[in-house]
Parts: structure tokens; C-alpha cells; sequence
């Protein structure tokens, strides 16, 4: 399974962010992660339905939007309506994960649920069969910049093993620390979805950076 490379503008700049989207898109990513925090469930605060809608209409990019919020449910049909192609919830910002998921879906979009560093698979398992994707967080969310958490690796590999053995479909995603080592480090564990941001937007050759990670990914 080819890997998808998931640019987050978190790390883009965000006096050009239309020109630095048209940039990876052109050099062959196929997803664009847009952050929304809320300030709350992490510490950062960044933007939201509003930047959604104005990104929608400048790229064709699969908008893959990675919603850190508590109470996740009263954001799902906003960021549906602005345009968001995928909409994930983290099963610890809320009591009704299944709801959540529901609502996703019954929005018209695809629905992905996301785990912590230190969160089990086990929390998620009753919601596998509903999901079009599952993001691992390999750091702990609400920053950019971190560093790759190895002990994450192994939540992958049951993902992976779990997807199998009950025939499911779902891709997994991973968000964090994403280089070309631990992208190759990743893809062997099963992943297929590869969010980057400090590593592609570091200011010196984005595109030579998506190239790369592509190539260790296919």
C-alpha cells in the first residue's frame, strides 16, 4: 500500500499558507492536515472551521482536519460544512465516542478516530468497525516540532494485526515526529498515512522533503 503524505500547516507559513499548500500539492501529497485546537484539551489554540472554508476553494488536497477539542461533537458539522473531507475525534476528549463518530457520518464525511501516546488500542477496538481511519499520535498533541515517541510503534502494529484479523479497512495514520526515519520505522509497522510538518515546511526544500518521505513510504 502506497504511503500519503499529510503536510500540516501548522508548521507552514501562514503569511503565504495558500502558496505553501500549492507547494506540497504540487510535489505530490494527496492530503493536507489542518490542526484545530481549542485551547483546552491542548494547551494550543489554532484555527478552526473558518480557516477550513477559505483553504477549501485553493486546493484539491483531501482535507484531513484533526480536531483536538473537548466535547469534540459541537465542531463536527461546522468543520463538515466548511469542508473538511475527514474529521478526527480523540476518544479522550469525550464520553460518546460512538456519537461522535455517528455524527461524522451522518455529515457526509469520513470519520477517523485518534489515540494519545498514552492511550491502548483496547479503548478504541469497540469503534474499528465504524472508522475510515485511525491516527496514532506518536507525541503528545497540541505542538509542533516534538519528538517521535518509539514506544508508539507497537500500538501500530496491533492496529495493523487487529485490521487483519477482523477484515477491516481502515488506514492508519500516524502524526508526530514524522522524518524520513521514522517514517520508514512506521510504514513497516503499518502505517500508510504519514502527517509532517516541521520536516516538510523547515523553510529549505519542502518539495525535496515530500520526494523523499513518498520514496520510503511507496
Amino acid at each position: 500500500m502506497a504511503g500519503i503524505i499529510a503536510p500540516s500547516i501548522l508548521s507552514a507559513d501562514v503569511t503565504k499558507l495558500a502558496a505553501d499548500v500549492a507547494l506540497v500539492e504540487a510535489a505530490g501529497a494527496k492530503y493536507l492536515h489542518v490542526d484545530v485546537m481549542d485551547g483546552n484539551f491542548v494547551p494550543s489554540i489554532a484555527y478552526g472551521p473558518a480557516w477550513v472554508k477559505q483553504l477549501r476553494p485553493v486546493t484539491n488536497l483531501f482535507l484531513d482536519v484533526h480536531l483536538m477539542a473537548v466535547q469534540p461533537e459541537k465542531h463536527i458539522d461546522a468543520l463538515a460544512e466548511a469542508g473538511a473531507d475527514m474529521i478526527g475525534v480523540h476518544v479522550e476528549a469525550t464520553a460518546h465516542i460512538h456519537r461522535a463518530l455517528q455524527m461524522i457520518k451522518k455529515a457526509g464525511v469520513q470519520a477517523e478516530v485518534v489515540i494519545n501516546p498514552g492511550t491502548p488500542v483496547a479503548m478504541i477496538e469497540p469503534v474499528l468497525g465504524m472508522v475510515d481511519q485511525v491516527l496514532v499520535m506518536t507525541v503528545n498533541p497540541g505542538f509542533g516540532g516534538q519528538s517521535f515517541l518509539p514506544e508508539t510503534v507497537e500500538k501500530i502494529k496491533q492496529l495493523a494485526a487487529y485490521r487483519a484479523e477482523h477484515e477491516l479497512a481502515y488506514d492508519i495514520e500516524v502524526d508526530g515526529g514524522i522524518n524520513d526515519q521514522t517514517a520508514a520505522l512506521t510504514a513497516a509497522a503499518g502505517a500508510n498515512v504519514f502527517v509532517s510538518g516541521s520536516y516538510v515546511y523547515d523553510r529549505k526544500d519542502p518539495a525535496a522533503k515530500i520526494a523523499k518521505l513518498l520514496a520510503i513510504t511507496a
